[in-house]
């Protein structure tokens, strides 16, 4: 009895502060639906399927989305791609926020980019929506923009009138061909965010 009470109170507030600092949550923004599976705009959910095949790890069906659990150099990261819907991110977003309680500085959200081309990488601690859906819900439930975005460059070829259905559609075949060059580069920025931080991971990646 004495032995559970000692065990009881020998765990500080600083010390858990330590264990939470070691979680992140990477969110990668997309649609379900097998329609929707190699679109630009699933960008998000791409990433998050290379890297976990890459290490060997599932996803598994959980509230609000799909995860995979990945621990890396004493870190450990929750790759979730939500299966809300892109309009409602920030839904799933605070709810493993809170369940897993991470602070905001270890959350990352990859996400597609109409400004910027093709395979551009953009690393940012904040910054408003830009227009995305899944960004502007995020920012309305988490009340902050003040999380980190990975932006990936999709560029804007497109005539007047069809973004829909360019950010819905799929890759042609010479963006199909420079993907896993940048799914490669990706893996190492979830890595090097978990590991470096944040500063160091927008020094080394943006523009690359």
């Amino acid at each position: 009895m004495i032995k559970w009470i000692t065990k009881l109170f020998s765990s500080t507030p600083k010390e858990e502060n330590i264990d939470n600092m070691k979680k992140y949550l990477i969110v990668g923004l997309g649609n379900i639906g097998a329609e929707y599976v190699n679109t630009r705009h699933n960008i998000g959910f791409k990433i998050l399927d290379f890297l976990a095949k890459k290490e060997g790890l599932s996803f598994e069906t959980v509230k609000l989305g799909s995860m995979a659990e990945y621990k890396f150099k004493g870190r450990t990261f929750f790759l979730l791609k939500p299966n809300t819907y892109m309009n409602l991110s920030g839904k799933a977003v605070k709810y493993w926020m809170d369940k897993e309680n991470i602070p905001l500085e270890n959350i990352m959200v990859i996400t597609d980019d109409l400004n910027l081309s093709f395979g551009t990488i953009r690393i940012k601690p904040k910054g408003s929506d830009g227009g995305h859906n899944g960004l502007k819900n995020i920012n309305l439930v988490l009340n902050t923009q003040n999380y980190t975005r990975y932006r990936f460059g999709i560029s804007d070829q497109f005539k007047k009138g069809q973004q829909v259905d360019y950010v819905l559609g799929e890759w042609n075949a010479e963006e199909e061909a420079k993907l896993p060059e940048r799914f490669e580069i990706s893996a190492e920025i979830i890595r090097t965010f978990g590991t470096a931080g944040l500063e160091n991971t927008m020094t080394t990646f943006n523009g690359k």
